[in-house]
């Protein structure tokens, strides 16, 4: 696909940024990769901004996998990281429950990554309805009916309902998952009981998490994602600078419709520096003739 311009895409001149800022936090599915590729001018861009001395860190809602695990795949990918710069919502709920429900018994619609880290965290996993104290809804392909009557179960019998982030898919090469959004619509359905608290993207509870590892001011720190109601509906809720790229969920259509205004909109995440005038060496070049962009 032919790379559009970013009047074509938004209506507006230019909405690139044309600053540096402090902290740069990028999502992962559909903003850094898909898939097992880097997406164009990702890999060169963030190394670019850890070359000027920015600090850059990962921030998924994404609980299917461990943080060690997306570290080994930025680093097999060409971005070296560690687990200190990636948050997930796995490490946020268990920061929540630990505040809020240390040692709780839980059911967890989940994948072996989530229920790995709660159990690590000192949290008993119980499919026991009466004893349980929590029933938590994440994105889960391995989703049974089994599943949806425990957790019926327990929320009727009185157990407390969180899920891990309200996405509604997940993308991935040549489409997408049906995610955490469709747990949690089972759950409430059937029990006439609403999510208490989802804590990944927009919550507070993720942007307390990622302030805190940035030590920054929002103010100071941008948020670059492929998503309105999560990523740029954060960045607004935090009072930090949002992103939106269009190289995954959202569409120029989607953006137009939308009552989530992002600061910036950035057909590919080359853009993010594209237009900053007091750097060295641009970073993105024209897509070639051919090129799938968006």
């Amino acid at each position: 696909m032919r790379m559009m311009t970013t009047q074509k895409l938004t209506g507006h001149s230019d909405l690139r940024p044309a600053r540096l800022y402090d902290g740069y936090i990028f999502d992962l599915d559909g903003t850094t990769y898909l898939g097992d590729r880097l997406l164009p001018t990702a890999g060169e861009t963030i190394r670019r901004l850890r070359d000027l001395g920015k600090r850059t860190v990962f921030l998924s809602n994404n609980p299917t996998h461990t943080r060690a695990e997306y570290a080994a795949r930025l680093t097999r990918l060409g971005l070296p990281t560690t687990i200190d710069e990636i948050i997930h919502s796995s490490l946020v709920m268990v920061n929540f429950l630990q505040r809020r429900m240390p040692g709780a018994r839980l059911f967890v619609a989940g994948e072996e990554p989530l229920k790995a880290e709660l159990a690590a965290a000192g949290f008993t996993l119980s499919e026991e309805p009466g004893r349980i104290d929590a029933v938590i809804a994440s994105f889960d392909r391995t989703f049974t009916y089994h599943k949806l009557q425990v957790a019926f179960d327990a929320i009727r019998a009185g157990a407390r309902f969180f899920a891990t982030n309200g996405d509604r898919y997940c993308p991935v090469p040549g489409g997408g998952q049906p995610d955490a959004a469709s747990i949690i619509a089972a759950f409430e359905a059937c029990t006439a009981t609403q999510v208490e608290a989802v804590v990944g993207k927009p919550s507070r509870y993720t942007i307390e998490a990622i302030l805190d590892l940035l030590r920054l001011p929002a103010e100071r720190c941008v948020m670059t994602g492929d998503r309105l109601e999560t990523d740029i509906a954060m960045a607004v809720n935090a009072g930090m600078a949002g992103a939106l790229v269009l190289t995954g969920a959202t569409s120029a259509e989607m953006l137009a419709a939308s009552s989530v205004r992002p600061t910036y909109v950035l057909p590919q995440l080359g853009d993010l520096l594209s237009n900053v005038t007091d750097i060295a060496t641009p970073v993105a070049p024209p897509a070639k003739s051919g090129e799938n962009t968006i």
